[in-house]
């Protein structure tokens, strides 16, 4: 007979014991820095209408052309897996009525993505994304307060060396203009260009500034520059995120390539990327203004700005700096036991403990005392409660420091809770 062994998909992993302190440590600083800037939570389905994201993102973006995992259910409804947290987060916004409430609304999330990529290191086709969207307010003040969650969530993790890479794409009327003139650019050069910067020329022409191709390359960097040109009022609110950047006292470089390829995406743009990243390939996380993604979603227009981090890229950058995660809390306790007469008293004083507070493993009744003692050992605990025969008839329990060297007593089962205090603390000196 042939076995099977199963693996994880492939761009997918399993995130082991071993590794879930860091996730700790992230969820933990995520929560703080979202009290700290006023956000609240909300989660949304694994799964949308597949038609949320190809207006959310755009039905010329590699996530819809390649990327999204789409498929029909059972009643012929047309779904796709979350592959971007934004869009699903203003369905929500529009479906609640959150444009009733006092605005702007500011809301998180911490939830699994899914594309169909190249899967790569701290890239999965399954990740798990921070996202958090300022809705209903046009103020710079926005723009700049969501780069600041970023930067004071990664200062908190030990993630240094950062950079924040900032641009405006101006409003889509005054945008028009510089596509025209920016498809004036590259037509003499077609036929030079990527195949992917070819096909979008005509569909989405700001995309060819985005494109991380090396034939492309020379042609980006001697392309206009959106930046050099914005609308007075494009500038001003420009001029007053960087100002709020640097009273926050965050360092930014403005990068003129940065740019976005929807229409309803306008003003600001940032990616937040490791210094030592020349080509700025290995974003951390980026983000944007989109103040024309509610009314294309089917509500009235109302300004918004946001982000998206992925947890497993914030946790490479933590391990480059070698940032020591809080560990998991270790087993306090390992209960002994001779199981027959004895399995019930042990199962109570389990019970007794973790009802304290105290972590508790209760050996497996078929072992040997050996056997538990050796299991003991490796579980961590720091102290061990032996049941056996005797133990049993007197009404009592022997407690043993496995660590520290102090002496093992006896205690009567009523006073338990009082004799592993005393020998946890006698073995955390």
């Amino acid at each position: 007979m042939t076995i099977t062994r199963f693996q994880a998909p492939r761009g997918t992993q399993d995130v082991l014991p071993a590794m879930q302190p860091y996730w700790a440590a992230v969820l933990d600083a995520v929560a703080e820095v979202t009290t700290l800037f006023g956000f609240r939570r909300l989660d949304t389905p694994a799964f949308e209408y597949a038609g949320v994201f190809e207006k959310g993102s755009g039905d010329t973006t590699d996530v819809v052309e390649k990327e999204m995992y789409v498929f029909e259910d059972r009643g012929g409804e047309r779904l796709a897996l979350t592959p971007e947290g934004t869009p699903a987060i203003v369905r929500a916004y529009l479906e609640h009525g959150m444009g009733s409430w006092p605005q702007p609304v500011r809301l998180f999330t911490v939830k699994p993505m899914f594309r169909y990529d190249r899967p790569q290191k701290g890239r999965y086709r399954q990740h798990t994304q921070f996202d958090c969207e300022i809705l209903g307010s046009p103020d710079p003040l926005a723009d700049a307060e969501v780069i600041q969650v970023l930067w004071n969530l990664y200062g908190r993790l030990g993630i240094r060396g950062l950079q924040v890479r900032l641009a405006s794409i101006d409003d889509p009327g005054p945008r028009r203009a510089y596509v025209q003139h920016l498809k004036d650019y590259y037509r003499p050069h077609l036929a030079q260009l990527s195949e992917d910067s070819q096909r979008r020329f005509e569909r989405n022409p700001l995309r060819l500034l985005d494109s991380k191709d090396e034939r492309d390359r020379p042609f980006k960097e001697s392309a206009p520059k959106l930046i050099d040109q914005l609308s007075p009022d494009a500038a001003a609110h420009h001029a007053q995120v960087t100002e709020a950047l640097e009273a926050a006292a965050i360092p930014y470089v403005i990068d003129p390539l940065l740019v976005r390829g929807l229409d309803y995406y306008n003003r600001t743009v940032f990616e937040i990327v490791p210094l030592d990243d020349e080509r700025a390939q290995g974003t951390i996380g980026g983000g944007g203004r989109y103040d024309g993604l509610i009314e294309l979603l089917g509500g009235t227009p109302t300004p918004g700005v946001g982000f998206g981090s992925g947890i497993e890229r914030i946790i490479l950058e933590m391990q480059k700096y070698e940032f020591d995660p809080p560990g998991t809390r270790a087993i306090d306790v390992f209960v002994v036991h001779r199981g027959g007469p004895a399995l019930a008293p042990a199962v109570r004083l389990a019970a007794q403990l973790r009802n304290e507070g105290i972590p508790v493993t209760v050996g497996e009744s078929a072992r040997s005392f050996k056997s538990q003692f050796r299991a003991a050992d490796a579980s961590g605990a720091r102290v061990a409660l032996i049941l056996g025969e005797d133990e049993v008839a007197r009404g009592a329990v022997t407690v043993k420091p496995l660590r520290g060297g102090a002496e093992q007593v006896e205690a009567p089962l009523g006073h338990v809770v009082d004799a592993v205090r005393r020998a946890l603390l006698v073995a955390n000196l």
